[in-house]
């Protein structure tokens, strides 16, 4: 059956994919509809979240972020699609690198590099950055439980030089990596929240006092990984910049949890100047204290 599934929506995501982007827009507007106004598509959760964590706006400010927001997760959705056949050029132009030397440098030291990011604006055309860069890519994301589709994504990422890894298959490959002296680069979007009876450290992210995935932070301190925090702005429809900031080149003698919590400031910095590009769908919120 999911197979059968595949077989039908993959040729329609194809068709999608080769939509210029002018009317690629055209159709997310289409879909803005149907997704916000007609189906709601997690509205109680997006206006609970809005609400929890950003007190100090109006009720009516709160429902412009929302709309602005839903207007963005259906543009970034078919972003995702058109990355199937989307050229090096295009997405170049499109998602541009400010300070890229600031990783280069780090490639000097000779040492694997943990870049640590967020939810935020396009976290998809991240990937982009593995045509500049020296060391091999590794993006962790969660298996998509049909293995087809999960196989897709793996296809369209591979075009990037990256490869994709799930969440148990990230230590096995570090320590592989490590042991074989292959200095790689590793993606970690790590402001979701984690099970609640796995979580080793509770801080306040946006006001409140919730569990966070410390992965990154212990992994680059048993590993000796310089640490990077990657900010992405959009600066227009289908245009964004990304800037690297330096959160460590020493991470084993940075005190427990301290990179983990100024990873988390510096996301809350993004979402507080354009709250409207965070993914607020997830129950980021569930576990709170």
């Amino acid at each position: 059956m999911k197979y059968i599934v595949y077989l039908i929506v993959y040729p329609i995501l194809w068709c999608i994919s080769m939509l210029p982007f002018r009317l690629l827009y055209l159709f997310s507007d289409f879909v803005y509809i149907i997704v916000y106004q007609i189906i709601g598509y997690r509205k109680k959760t997006v206006r609970a979240n809005l609400a929890l964590t950003l007190p100090h706006l109006s009720d009516n400010e709160r429902l412009i972020v929302e709309k602005k927001f839903y207007h963005h997760m259906c543009d970034m959705f078919l972003e995702m699609i058109k990355t199937m056949t989307i050229s090096k050029e295009e997405i170049c132009k499109r998602y541009v690198f400010t300070n890229f030397e600031v990783y280069a440098e780090l490639e000097k030291q000779e040492k694997s590099i943990a870049i640590m990011c967020a939810h935020y604006a396009s976290y998809e055309w991240v990937v982009s950055m593995n045509y500049f860069t020296k060391f091999h890519g590794y993006g962790i994301y969660k298996q998509i439980k049909n293995p087809h589709f999960d196989k897709l994504v793996h296809s369209i990422r591979s075009k990037f030089n990256a490869t994709l890894i799930t969440t148990k298959e990230t230590i096995p490959t570090i320590i592989t990596n490590n042991r074989n002296k292959k200095m790689s680069v590793y993606g970690f979007a790590s402001d979701q929240s984690p099970k609640e009876n796995s979580a080793h450290h509770w801080t306040k992210f946006m006001g409140i006092e919730v569990p966070v995935h410390t992965g990154a932070e212990m992994l680059s301190k048993k590993y000796n990984m310089n640490v990077i925090f990657l900010k992405t702005k959009k600066v227009k429809r289908g245009y964004y910049e990304a800037t690297m900031e330096v959160l460590s080149e020493n991470a084993k003698e940075i005190p427990n949890y301290e990179l983990t919590d100024l990873f988390l400031k510096r996301v809350e910095e993004q979402i507080y100047e354009s709250p409207e590009y965070y993914l607020w769908t997830h129950k980021r919120w569930k576990h709170k204290r």
